[in-house]
């Protein structure tokens, strides 16, 4: 009944415009299904990926970001300008203003003002093409490419709390690499919410992926097993696994993801080869949280920041590599499948200055 009523959704809602992004969590992933089917607008074409870490796409995903920081910046880094105290603590404040963290903000604040006693920044222009390569330099040393096995299936885990947008990432992730060429699986592991499977099924219809599911209350571990069976068989480049949406405070279900991790190794041996946190941009410093308890319970490779499109905290990227230590790589950048972009460093923090 669930099904038929989301295929329903899907028809009534084709030209209609996605709801407004302040609903809740969930019901934005239903209606993100039903308004866009995972599919570019029509007379849109599929860009490259060298394409879509294109500046002016960044700069468009992190409008609400850059706004507020421009709120607070604008006039500061003029042309002859001086640097004094008052104008670092402009700059202190537009960067906590941006979530980027109030740690790292402090650290970053040190070595700006050192630059600053020690000569190497002389003026505002100054201050800003040195607080631009800082932050730059932050990235330097991580890998931001995904980790692909050398003989088929590369193996996906996808883990995050609910509502952090894990399904449309899925779906995101599963279109990119079908318009890549590969034949993409994806396992319906979200055994426990409802509607879940059915949401992930349409989605693969969607996207060109085929997808391996059991029944309501499954076994997650089962699924994920199954998957793999039948992504060897099949002859499958790339296996996306995914998992319940868990608050990342409950141990138990915290447990489970390791489980689902041993079995997916059991299998293949050295899966999965990327563990994929989902956090949600518009939460801000709880993603990093968040991140860091997840951490301790599976070995996560790198995060995919939903929604960054949708919240003026996009600063948090910069305070979660600062605080955590592991690579963003991707991003999202609105609710359709293509809307999604892989993380570049420079690009981004281009993006939220110039």
């Amino acid at each position: 009944m669930v099904f038929d009523l989301i295929k329903g959704l899907l028809g009534q809602e084709e030209k209609k415009e996605a709801k407004p992004a302040e609903a809740a969590a969930e019901k934005r992933e239903e209606e993100a299904v039903s308004a866009s089917g995972g599919q570019p607008e029509e007379g849109a074409s599929w860009l490259s990926l060298d394409a879509w870490v294109s500046l002016e796409g960044l700069k468009k995903g992190l409008e609400k970001t850059r706004s507020r920081l421009e709120g607070h910046l604008k006039g500061l880094f003029a042309l002859g300008q001086t640097v004094d105290e008052h104008l670092l603590e402009e700059v202190e404040a537009a960067l906590i203003e941006a979530d980027m963290g109030v740690k790292p903000v402090n650290r970053l604040m040190e070595e700006l003002r050192r630059a600053c006693q020690s000569g190497q920044i002389k003026d505002a222009v100054g201050l800003k093409a040195y607080l631009k390569t800082s932050l730059k330099e932050r990235f330097k040393g991580y890998k931001l490419e995904l980790n692909m096995s050398p003989t088929p299936p590369t193996v996906i885990m996808i883990a995050g709390v609910n509502g952090s947008g894990k399904t449309t990432s899925i779906a995101k992730l599963g279109y990119m690499f079908v318009k890549e060429g590969k034949r993409v699986l994806l396992a319906a592991g979200d055994t426990y919410r409802a509607a879940a499977v059915e949401q992930l099924e349409i989605w693969a219809g969607r996207v060109g992926a085929q997808i391996i599911k059991h029944q309501t209350g499954a076994d997650p571990a089962a699924v994920a097993y199954d998957a793999l069976q039948a992504a060897v068989a099949r002859g499958m480049d790339v296996v996306i696994v995914d998992t319940a949406g868990r608050l990342h405070t409950k141990q138990n279900l915290m447990n489970e993801l390791g489980k689902i991790k041993k079995v997916l190794s059991k299998r293949i041996e050295h899966a999965p080869h990327e563990v994929l946190l989902v956090l949600d941009a518009t939460t801000g410093q709880n993603a990093i949280s968040q991140a860091k308890l997840f951490k301790e319970a599976i070995d996560i490779t790198g995060i995919f920041l939903a929604k960054l499109d949708g919240t003026a905290k996009g600063g948090v990227v910069l305070g979660m590599q600062d605080e955590i230590k592991i690579p963003v790589k991707f991003v999202g950048l609105g609710e359709k499948a293509e809307n999604i972009q892989r993380f570049d460093p420079e690009g981004f923090i281009d993006a939220l200055f110039d």
